[in-house]
């Protein structure tokens, strides 16, 4: 069993699998940070200066009561809220992240379609008669439509 695991993991599309997750992963760190540190400030200040990160709706108060400056201060004051800002940067990273992916492949899919050869064209399999134009195989001795000899 140990032996047919070594096989399993030194095959080369699971190193592969892999590296691509661990690599997925830091990616998709990068992008969380591209929208939370940058992209989110700007569209906070063109929304007049809105922090996205602490838009809540509180469904129950906590000890304080509301208003809570940050989803942190109402956790801390046993508040239940509904933290829709977070929701709003999660679906602004998901939707840069898509994009990057999107213009990866597209990429790939150009470099691959330059180096790719192009078709060699096929050999005839017919041929045409020279007395009445009728497609005939290129073995034939005689043609089937007007019966002349080739």
């Amino acid at each position: 069993m140990l032996q047919e695991f070594k096989k399993f993991i030194l095959r080369g599309n699971v190193i592969d699998l892999a590296i691509a997750v661990v690599i997925g992963a830091a990616f998709g760190a990068i992008v969380v940070s591209l929208v939370n540190d940058i992209v989110m400030p700007f569209v906070g200040l063109l929304l007049g200066g809105v922090n996205f990160d602490s838009l809540m709706w509180v469904l129950k108060e906590g000890v304080p009561p509301s208003p809570y400056a940050t989803v942190v201060d109402a956790a801390a004051a046993g508040a239940v809220t509904v933290n829709y800002g977070k929701f709003i940067n999660a679906l602004i990273s998901f939707l840069v992240l898509a994009f990057v992916i999107f213009m990866v492949v597209k990429a790939m899919n150009k470099l691959i379609e330059g180096t790719k050869k192009p078709a060699a064209p096929a050999e005839p399999t017919t041929k045409e008669c020279p007395y009445c134009a009728t497609e005939i195989p290129l073995k034939a001795k005689r043609c089937p439509s007007c019966t002349s000899g080739l």
